[in-house]
């Protein structure tokens, strides 16, 4: 019978991930029941928050027991069809197994369009990330032209693309980003109006207060901690503050207690929210409609960083945490099937 790999989670990380954590596994290569499709994985998804996947805890996405196969947002090539819905040779995205080979229902995976854009791009901008963008921008977030808008971890995948649709809807953008490569990439390609190196300044406090002379009045947070800490005193009256992830603390063993910043809210009556993509299943057809057209345009650029080789998944997922990637991590698995 024909074999493929798959990664597994071999132990629970204390504190911030290992190479201990994975192990990769020969199994049999699986065959497609009634209603499946066989796919050969080309290109693998890595996201913050599979990081909590990884605890034996309760989150929103459900976590994975020592031993199972690990999950991604996956783009792949359809091997074999028994399903009317595709055909051999389509493409195909789903939530996957971190497997060279998969057989998936077809009900859960969606066609990726190649006249879009790169295959790729349906893990990034025209994926997941892309659409937990629109929606926290324009549905949570909501900037008004004039807004002073901040972006945490805004050389990201989400992070990247918040930006730029805050910039089209006329405000005045700042991010945050821990290289100097990734600064320049906001400001001279992607038209951020300033970025801070958060890495490289001593007083972030005052950093923000410079970037900011008029005060907060979006704050799309990926990150938490400092960062967070920095910017919440200057949130301006009715600032809108958007939830989306919390980085800086996914590798904690306990949460730091940070400055109370409730009071703060009364002052501004701001609102802060927090954002699940899941949410927004419903109409994330309509979202990559706009994303795309907002590529075809040029008036959205994105960068990948691909990491080559399925051996190399956990790199890939661990240079997260270190700051790495610029743009959208993903790992490409393989070529097209001939």
């Amino acid at each position: 019978m024909a074999e493929t790999r798959q990664w597994q989670l071999a132990s629970r990380p204390v504190g911030e991930p290992t190479h201990e954590n994975f192990e990769l596994v020969t199994v049999d290569r699986p065959e497609p029941g009634p209603n499946e499709v066989l796919i050969k994985t080309l290109y693998q998804s890595v996201d913050p928050y599979m990081r909590g996947r990884m605890r034996d805890a309760e989150s929103y996405a459900e976590p994975w027991d020592v031993g199972d196969p690990m999950q991604a947002s996956v783009v792949g090539e359809v091997l074999e069809s028994n399903s009317a819905r595709f055909d051999e040779g389509d493409f195909v995205t789903g939530d996957l197994l971190w497997a060279e080979h998969v057989a998936a229902d077809a009900g859960e995976l969606q066609r990726v369009n190649p006249d879009h854009g790169p295959i790729s791009t349906a893990l990034g901008v025209l994926g997941m990330p892309g659409v937990t963008a629109y929606w926290g921008t324009t549905d949570v977030a909501d900037p008004n032209p004039g807004d002073t808008v901040v972006v945490s971890a805004a050389a990201g995948a989400v992070g990247s693309v918040v930006g730029q649709l805050a910039k089209l809807s006329g405000a005045r953008v700042v991010g945050t980003a821990g290289s100097e490569a990734k600064v320049e990439w906001l400001t001279e390609e992607l038209g951020f109006d300033a970025a801070i190196n958060y890495k490289e300044t001593d007083d972030l406090s005052g950093a923000v207060d410079e970037a900011c002379p008029n005060g907060v009045d979006v704050y799309f947070d990926n990150v938490g901690g400092p960062i967070t800490d920095a910017v919440w005193p200057r949130l301006n009256v009715d600032a809108r503050v958007a939830v989306c992830g919390q980085i800086a603390l996914y590798n904690e063993t306990q949460v730091p207690t940070g400055p109370r910043k409730l009071a703060k809210l009364i002052e501004t009556r701001a609102k802060v929210e927090g954002l699940l993509v899941s949410d927004y299943q419903p109409r994330w057809g309509e979202a990559l409609q706009r994303l795309s057209q907002f590529v075809r345009n040029d008036d959205i650029r994105y960068r990948e960083n691909v990491v080559e080789g399925f051996e190399n998944a956990p790199d890939a997922f661990l240079g997260l945490f270190e700051g790495e990637n610029i743009g959208k991590q993903v790992v490409k698995v393989a070529g097209r099937e001939e």
